[in-house]
């Protein structure tokens, strides 16, 4: 009995920090630290129950097989199971458009380790970062910089790719100077360096212009086709706020979206 009540007050809980509503940046920090620390308790309960059965499972088969703790308290609940969508859908995004381009090589910065990981299956990938990536893999190397300060020259690099990060630029979340300017910058040297005939992946939250500090911006699209005025708009895709993927998209249908995310192949003529 006293496990059954113990059990529903956390489910209480937990649906009370779920549907609780509180507007503005700072109230999404607030519900979030809530969300996570009923569900650090519901964990801990369940996690202690079942290690004491278990071990009285093996006491009772004379099984002395050594026991050490090593919780895992957020998997049994089936909403456990989620995944950034715009991540999973532009990452796939990019890797197919380099897969039908199959370029000789291959710059990214700032990209995702899973993007990056399979693009070398496809060509040889050079990494640009501030925080290198320590990993041996076929056709991968890293070098030192930022997409601030790109360490090549004008016009030189035939296909780059820059998914999801430029939108952080300046906002000092890892690291990195505050400036207001920091994601018009980026596209700045995205396009310096970017040649003649040359293909740019760039995706970012798109959306209702706001600034989520120190989490990220949201950009309106037509404020990033602004961003690049040396280069030409190629395709456009989308996820949306629902979280769907649309592979032909048209920029203006996000103007009013909340986070969407932009995906966006330029050319340089």
């Amino acid at each position: 009995m006293q496990a059954h009540t113990g059990a529903s007050f956390l489910l209480r809980l937990r649906a009370s920090c779920t549907n609780l509503i509180i507007r503005g940046a700072i109230g999404m920090a607030v519900r979030a630290a809530l969300q996570r620390t009923a569900a650090f308790a519901g964990g801990m309960f369940w996690y202690s129950r079942d290690f004491f059965r278990y071990k009285s499972l093996l006491k009772g088969q004379n099984n002395s097989t050594s026991l050490r703790r090593a919780p895992c308290l957020f998997d049994r609940d089936p909403d456990a199971h989620v995944f950034d969508r715009h991540y999973v859908y532009m990452d796939r995004w990019a890797f197919r458009n380099l897969l039908a381009e199959k370029p000789a090589v291959h710059i990214d910065v700032g990209s995702s380790l899973r993007f990056l990981t399979m693009a070398t299956a496809v060509t040889p990938v050079t990494y640009v970062g501030r925080r290198p990536f320590h990993v041996v893999l076929d056709n991968f190397e890293c070098l030192p910089g930022s997409v601030l300060q790109m360490p090549y020259a004008d016009s030189s690099i035939g296909s780059l790719s820059c998914l999801h990060h430029a939108e952080h630029i300046g906002l000092g979340r890892y690291g990195d100077r505050l400036d207001p300017l920091g994601t018009i910058k980026a596209c700045a040297e995205l396009s310096r360096v970017l040649a003649k005939g040359g293909r740019l992946y760039f995706a970012t939250p798109v959306g209702r212009q706001i600034t989520y500090f120190n989490a990220h911006r949201v950009h309106s699209p037509e404020t990033i086709l602004k961003y690049f005025p040396e280069l030409q708009l190629s395709k456009f895709s989308a996820v949306d706020d629902a979280g769907q993927y649309h592979a032909k998209a048209n920029p203006a249908d996000y103007t009013e979206a909340d986070y969407s995310c932009g995906c966006f192949i330029f050319t340089k003529a």
